[in-house]
């Protein structure tokens, strides 16, 4: 068996690790990133190489033999040994440089990116900033972006990421502003989204104050007190001036994605960018999420026009 262990690749223990940990092999697929079928494959290649089993097969799972338990053992000593260096290293390593330029839209970048931004740049001052605003994808392949951070339910299969946050939309206006009035939305440009058609199918023509082809357009047309819109909640929240008209729209709301391409994912650059803003996004979740407390609650109209209390 030593003569054989010396061959195992450190891929092997990880392996090992994986299976140990989850008890059946689609789920240490999963935490390895490879097909259910490699997982198999190699663990019969492994304990042919050690020429013993490692794991015993029951209808509840896989449970480790006590030449595994070793294995496993050792895989973990071997982990723990592989981060304390890599995290001693680490801090000698030269601070990431260069530019990174981020794609975004204005409501996003103005009202939830920039303090994180800030944050960021005052971390990390070797690394410049490069931002893109506008609702267009980009192509990421052809380096239009770094890294975009956009709020869709359908982010493209070439890219890699992290869902962030959920964003929530509920209706705004200004004090003393109702359903009843005069309302906004948002235009033909972003004709996609469900508070569009929404606004399309309900309001009537002659109560459509205006159109605005930009979410950051649509809240000051709100705030100005032309209408009453729905908005994502991290705005209308934030702003002072602008009340909720009713509880945020399950139906409405969209996903928040760091996205980047799978080659630039390892770049130091990148990867200290979307880390950061990955933390920072989710200690702001309950504002994104519409569940951040406001004073004196949310106000619901019911359609007869009676007011209640959130």
């Amino acid at each position: 068996m030593k003569e054989a262990a010396r061959t195992l690749a450190w891929d092997d223990f990880r392996l090992i690790d994986a299976v140990a940990a989850t008890r059946n092999l689609p789920a240490a697929a999963a935490r390895l990133g490879i097909d259910h079928s490699t997982v198999f494959r190699r663990l019969k290649a492994v304990e042919a190489l050690l020429g013993t089993p490692l794991f015993e097969r029951h209808r509840s799972g896989y449970t480790l033999t006590p030449a595994g338990e070793e294995m496993a053992a050792l895989a973990a000593r071997v982990d723990e040994d592989i981060t304390a260096v890599t995290r001693r290293l680490s801090g000698q390593a030269p601070a990431p440089s260069g530019e990174v330029r981020i794609a975004t839209s204005d409501s996003i970048l103005s009202d939830l990116l920039m303090p994180m931004l800030a944050r960021f740049r005052e971390a990390n001052p070797a690394i410049r900033l490069d931002l893109v605003t506008g609702n267009a994808a980009l192509n990421l392949s052809r380096r239009d972006a770094d890294v975009a951070v956009r709020a869709t339910d359908s982010p493209p299969e070439t890219l890699v990421g992290r869902r962030a946050a959920r964003i929530a939309w509920a209706l705004y206006g200004v004090e003393g502003a109702d359903q009843e009035g005069d309302w906004v939305c948002l235009g033909d440009n972003l004709a996609g989204l469900k508070v569009v058609r929404f606004a399309r199918a309900a309001v009537p023509p002659d109560r459509l104050a205006g159109r605005f082809d930009t979410v950051l357009g649509l809240a000051h047309a709100v705030a100005a007190g032309i209408g009453v819109a729905h908005l994502p909640c991290f705005i209308g929240d934030a702003w002072p001036g602008l009340r909720r008209l009713a509880a945020p729209e399950p139906d409405y709301a969209s996903d928040l994605w760091l996205l980047t391409h799978p080659d630039l994912r390892h770049t130091p650059r990148v990867r200290v960018l979307m880390d950061s803003l990955g933390e920072q996004i989710a200690a702001r979740r309950p504002l994104i999420e519409g569940q951040a407390p406001r004073p004196g609650g949310d106000v619901a109209r019911a359609p007869g026009g009676d007011v209640a209390r959130a």
